[in-house]
């Protein structure tokens, strides 16, 4: 029996260490680790030039690669979630509430960061807010290189990092993620963010998704068993995180698990012109579905 070799970008999870240390293998299959860190900056080379064989992807870039069919192919495996509206902050010195964002310049990293499309969502949902009528401050573009910003998103060309804009009052507050700073100098624009993201919980039953896996168009084509491998891997590596069962956890898996969460997400994007047009849940796997067949719940 022949092993694939398939290169590979996941980031450094609990549920990815068995991965990463081989204590779970599979023999249809060796995923080849791909250190890129940050781990957004493999996503631009893998929807444009399938620069991996599997790939951990923002969800609004998957979502943006499927509208634009891009040569990925999304899987039913969420590898990141995270709740949302303490992401946003401003300076301690300038403090501002929701109610004050229209009309304020508000930084984060590209438009279509994931990070960024939850806490907009969360923006209208609880506070009824247009987030157009907000001066979004960019420092990239979309991975996803067919998609352009909306006439309300500008790019700056500084050199400035986003905390260094908001020291410096050149934005009002801003959108952070794994790279939100510790201590007091910055203070959650949301003051009761926690207690609105378990709130959202428990209504909706899923985090917030960030990142998804996708694996590229020519792997699936020519090695769909080692991708079947790679799914079957991923889960078995998740199972031996002792995680909360009826709580809210980081990873996801299966078609019917996941189509409640993503439907959700595609309306989100769709209310904040992040998609061209409506693709429906079953548009969204259907190449994974030919792959792992119909017994992924």
């Amino acid at each position: 029996m022949t092993t694939t070799t398939l290169k590979t970008v996941l980031g450094n999870y609990p549920h990815t260490k068995a991965l990463k240390d081989r204590s779970v293998t599979h023999a249809d299959v060796t995923l080849d680790f791909q250190e890129v860190s940050p781990v957004h900056k493999a996503f631009a080379p893998m929807v444009r030039n399938e620069a991996y064989d599997l790939c951990e992807l923002a969800i609004v870039t998957a979502l943006q690669a499927v509208a634009y069919d891009r040569p990925v192919v999304l899987l039913p495996i969420v590898v990141a979630s995270r709740f949302q509206r303490g992401c946003l902050i401003a300076h301690g010195s300038r403090p501002i509430g929701p109610q004050d964002l229209p009309g304020r310049r508000v930084g984060v990293r590209a438009y279509t960061q994931t990070t960024g499309m939850w806490v907009r969502s969360h923006l209208a949902e609880d506070f009824d807010m247009d987030t157009g009528a907000i001066e979004w401050i960019t420092h990239d573009g979309a991975h996803v290189e067919q998609y352009g910003d909306p006439a309300f998103v500008h790019h700056d060309d500084s050199d400035k990092s986003l905390l260094d804009m908001l020291r410096d009052g050149d934005i009002d507050a801003a959108i952070l993620g794994n790279d939100m700073p510790k201590g007091d100098e910055f203070r959650p624009v949301i003051a009761d963010a926690n207690d609105r993201d378990l709130a959202w919980w428990r209504k909706h039953r899923f985090m917030p998704i960030n990142h998804m896996v996708a694996a590229s168009r020519s792997a699936a084509g020519q090695s769909p068993a080692a991708i079947r491998a790679a799914y079957e891997l991923l889960r078995e590596a998740a199972g031996q995180v002792g995680a909360d069962p009826v709580g809210p956890v980081p990873f996801r898996f299966g078609f019917e698990s996941l189509r409640e969460p993503v439907a959700f997400t595609i309306d989100a994007c769709m209310r904040q012109g992040l998609l061209p047009r409506r693709p429906g849940v079953d548009e969204v796997f259907a190449p994974a579905r030919r792959i792992l067949g119909h017994g992924i719940d």
